[in-house]
């Protein structure tokens, strides 16, 4: 399979039919063998039913239907998972992404690229609500993270499928999924697509999830930064609260020279509750990092078992 184009769908009843009519219009003339994922995300009007409906007549239409509404993450997820395509193409469903833009995505990963992002330079939407969140929103993660993304929401986007099937995903992580694969070394490219007003239905996104892309940044920054040194990331955080369980301490001892007989229930309790959560982070990260080293000798001995095969297997031709 060359293509699989991976749609998560949710109470889009009027977009099914013209969704799918765009896609194989694009697609006709691309002379690839490529399938087309709908993922029901839990959807409660008909856009199951619709998309059912053209599955049953054309066999490359597959539908997903999830049990209820995960998120746009998770449909994305699912998709990856059931594609079988050296490619894999994802968009909205709400026809806001132009799937004419699949042809030059296809020619840029063509060019060796791993991932081709779009970027919506003549944005389609309301200022306010969601033009002007999205970009403070971009300038913050390539700020923070490094990894220069014009547009992190931007659904339409192209993969290798042993790039992104490796890639854990939760929470808002669709949107960072960039900047994820960008850190662990992928070679990505941006290119301008088309976006289109909504025809039909209402919009999903909303102010309420900025502060979900937001954590999940800071989590993810905190991860690709102390990843090869679990000890020492763990270890700034234990001497942070060990240095306020000492000054807590400090505090109490003052307090006792200078007011005695005052109650130290409260200041001994919170060194304590310090000291406790400064050995636990200390011990944690010695775990860590323990884990990390274990995984990196057990890499090491593949590595060298796979040479050593190597070196017997041409042996073995050579004395055949």
């Amino acid at each position: 399979m060359d293509l699989s184009v991976v749609v998560p769908v949710f109470n889009e009843e009027l977009s099914i039919q013209p969704l799918y009519d765009a896609i194989t219009k694009a697609l006709s003339n691309l002379n690839l063998d490529y399938e087309i994922l709908l993922i029901d995300d839990g959807s409660s009007d008909n856009t199951f039913l619709n998309a059912h409906n053209l599955a049953e007549k054309d066999t490359r239409l597959k539908v997903i239907k999830l049990k209820r509404n995960y998120g746009q993450t998770i449909g994305l997820h699912a998709g990856f998972q059931n594609a079988s395509g050296k490619i894999i193409v994802t968009m909205d469903g709400d026809l806001q992404n132009d799937p004419d833009d699949i042809e030059k995505m296809i020619e840029e990963i063509n060019k060796g690229n791993d991932i081709v992002l779009g970027w919506r330079h003549d944005r389609q939407d309301k200022m306010v609500s969601r033009k002007i969140p999205s970009k403070i929103a971009n300038k913050l993660i390539s700020k923070l993270t490094g990894v220069p993304v014009k547009d992190n929401g931007c659904a339409i986007r192209a993969y290798r499928s042993e790039v992104i099937k490796k890639f854990p995903m939760y929470s808002e992580m669709h949107r960072l999924l960039p900047v994820m694969t960008a850190l662990s070394g992928a070679k990505f490219t941006q290119i301008k697509v088309k976006h289109h007003a909504r025809k039909f239905g209402s919009s999903k996104y909303g102010l309420s999830r900025i502060y979900k892309v937001m954590i999940d940044m800071v989590a993810l920054k905190i991860i690709f930064t102390f990843f090869y040194l679990p000890l020492y990331g763990f270890g700034i955080f234990a001497m942070i609260f060990g240095i306020l369980c000492l000054l807590t301490l400090v505090l109490g001892f003052f307090q006792i020279l200078l007011y005695p007989g005052t109650s130290l229930v409260t200041i001994m309790g919170t060194s304590l509750l310090l000291g406790s959560l400064s050995f636990f982070l200390l011990f944690l990260g010695i775990i860590s990092d323990l884990i990390y080293q274990n995984g990196d000798i057990k890499i090491e001995r593949l590595l060298k078992n796979r040479r050593m095969n190597k070196k017997i297997f041409y042996s073995f031709r050579r004395s055949n």
